[in-house]
């Protein structure tokens, strides 16, 4: 790697605030605002919108799509009710 054109990769917290998570990892995202870690150490800290916390996918809270009723339903309105007699098998 070539030296001084690379951001610093330091330790930083990230924190989601809905889902009660903060977790400290390394990266090069950058913040004013700073947190005082479980080990007693200042990092700066990143405040998320989303994470596994707080995740539909992640959660279990995502709704749960009727597929079967959409297929149906798309059957009545655009499928054919009986086949074509120049259909081929």
């Amino acid at each position: 790697m070539k030296p001084g054109i690379h951001p610093a990769y330091r330790p930083v917290v990230f924190r989601d605030k809905a889902g009660d998570l903060a977790f400290l990892t390394r990266s090069t995202a950058t913040s004013e605002k700073t947190v005082e870690w479980e080990d007693g150490n200042t990092y700066p800290v990143i405040d998320v919108e989303i994470s596994s916390a707080s995740h539909p996918f992640y959660t279990g809270n995502a709704r749960v799509l009727d597929t079967a009723g959409r297929v149906e339903r798309f059957q009545r309105r655009y499928g054919l009710t009986t086949p074509r007699p120049d259909a081929t098998s």
